[in-house]
């Protein structure tokens, strides 16, 4: 949090600062995704980021990204909805959205990528973009669990999913 922030630190924060050699040691990693430096686009990040918390089934952190970024990424309630109940032919994506989508789902069901999926993913994003898409996937998959297991308490403020509940798709095969 900025040093004069005016508003409460997420539920997040004030969770991971009760251990705060773990906090200070993810702080780089986050601040990096989150960043200019990190080398994809705010779009491209944010679709990866809600697909992830969706998948994972953290209310959390999706409802948390889709108020505070969904709008400056050009993510509407079509894509917002999508990211937590649509597939990657949803007609809310982009087509470079939907092989965002994929990358998702195929780490998330497999842990891997397809060769297909690979060979389109290398002819838009250069190596160095490629492995922070798959850093921010596991990143918030990270996040995701510690949410989760941590029962952190959705924030006021943040949407909740879209119905159906997303526990649906997590239960497919």
């Amino acid at each position: 949090m900025p040093r004069r922030a005016q508003v409460d630190p997420p539920k997040l924060f004030r969770t991971l600062v009760k251990h705060l050699p773990l906090a200070q040691a993810m702080l780089p990693m986050g601040k990096h995704l989150l960043s200019r430096a990190f080398s994809v686009g705010l779009r491209e990040r944010e679709v990866v980021i809600d697909r992830v918390c969706a998948r994972c089934a953290c209310e959390y952190e999706w409802g948390a990204h889709a108020r505070v970024f969904g709008p400056a990424a050009g993510l509407g309630d079509d894509q917002l909805r999508a990211s937590a109940i649509g597939a990657a032919d949803d007609p809310a994506w982009t087509a470079t959205d939907a092989l965002l989508i994929r990358l998702v789902d195929e780490l998330h069901d497999g842990g891997h990528l397809s060769d297909d999926l690979w060979g389109s993913l290398a002819r838009l994003w250069s190596p160095e973009q490629l492995l922070d898409l798959l850093v921010l996937a596991g990143w918030y998959h990270v996040i995701s669990f510690v949410a989760n297991g941590a029962r952190v308490e959705r924030e006021e403020w943040a949407p909740r999913f879209p119905s159906p509940a997303i526990a649906e798709q997590k239960t497919r095969p």
